[in-house]
């Protein structure tokens, strides 16, 4: 006789991390994860090393001096925020505090691979949406998706992990049809990679719309994968709600102080991005050279809809030394890593596509 356990589990799936980089002795450059390439920003390590010092010590859990620099760093109250172990682990939160078993949790597919998993574990029903032919959220189909039992939709923006935008009146004329009391999540855990004019910041947006929580990350461009740590911007109603759930020192103190040094350094942080943009654009560009259908990504990473030869190109990519992400019968997602790393991409992609 075993504990008696959730029979929805046996249903979820576990949520894939990237894939080793250490193949047959060989290491090889991980393009799997959206991770930024670079060490740390001017002064964050420095700010890690000396929090390391305090392990004898809980960390502070209403994480005060971060809370701070990022109610001056957006100009917004400090009780319209709430923290937590990285994006996904606010994620969770929002789940918890909007839905009960049975209520209704809708966002496009494909998308972010953790709203499925997440939703599951809720005890709600996902209702997923297909993207439309440009690989792009379909708002009037998820719209159209609502009913009384609809709780909380998710908008990744840019998608993850095909990179496309949604911009200003689409998000306003969608935002304008979502009853008021239904929780809108607009994920921006690529958000410092846009650079699409049309597309609006959604701290800006939250302002006009009680109902709309925005999620950001230090994961990404911030490059503190490793810490975990992430935000949410909202009204007081939700954010309280969310600071409510939050596991207890959830948030270590060195990725709290990591996070403070990572704000202050905004010069040396658009250096990176832009170079990651640059990046970005040879890539994108050099593939559909190649003969490739690629989205205008607005995030750091490509998107190659490939369908039944997305695991044979990964496979090819990890004999030549990158890992990528594949995505079973649709397509892989690229990270851009470092330029060597990119070069391989672009030649397996470039061997792959003389084959098809």
């Amino acid at each position: 006789m075993t504990p008696r356990l959730r029979p929805t589990l046996e249903a979820i799936p576990n949520y894939r991390p990237g894939a080793s980089t250490v193949f047959g002795g060989h290491t090889a450059y991980n393009l799997s994860c959206n991770e930024s390439p670079y060490s740390p920003l001017p002064g964050v390590l420095e700010a890690a090393v000396a929090a390391v010092g305090g392990f004898n010590r809980y960390p502070d859990m209403a994480c005060t001096d971060l809370m701070a620099a990022l109610a001056e760093r957006f100009n917004i109250p400090v009780t319209h925020l709430a923290t937590g172990t990285g994006s996904v682990g606010v994620t969770q939160q929002l789940l918890q505090v909007a839905c009960d078993p049975g209520d209704e949790v809708i966002y496009a597919w494909r998308s972010f691979e953790a709203y499925p998993i997440l939703t599951q574990v809720s005890g709600a029903r996902a209702i997923q949406v297909p993207l439309n032919a440009d690989e792009v959220h379909d708002l009037d189909a998820m719209a159209d998706a609502i009913t009384e039992r609809t709780r909380l939709i998710f908008i990744c923006n840019p998608n993850n992990p095909t990179g496309t935008v949604l911009r200003r009146s689409e998000l306003e004329r969608f935002l304008n049809r979502v009853p008021s009391n239904v929780l809108v999540v607009l994920d921006e855990a690529y958000r410092e990679f846009i650079r699409d004019d049309g597309v609006p910041d959604g701290i800006e947006f939250y302002r006009g719309y009680p109902n709309l929580c925005v999620l950001r990350t230090f994961s990404k461009a911030y490059g503190l994968a490793g810490l975990r740590v992430g935000f949410a911007v909202a009204h007081e109603p939700v954010a309280a709600a969310l600071r409510k759930t939050a596991v207890p020192y959830g948030v270590l103190q060195v990725a709290q102080d990591a996070a403070v040094a990572s704000l202050r350094s905004e010069g040396a942080l658009l250096e990176r991005v832009d170079a990651v943009i640059a990046e970005r654009t040879r890539v994108r560009e050099e593939l559909r050279g190649q003969g490739w259908t690629v989205p205008d990504s607005q995030a750091n990473f490509v998107w190659l809809r490939l369908g039944e030869g997305a695991t044979s190109f990964a496979a090819r990519c990890e004999e030549a030394g990158v890992v990528v992400r594949p995505f079973a019968g649709e397509g892989v997602r690229a990270s851009i890593g470092e330029r060597e790393a990119n070069d391989i991409f672009l030649m397996v992609a470039r061997d792959f596509r003389k084959g098809i």
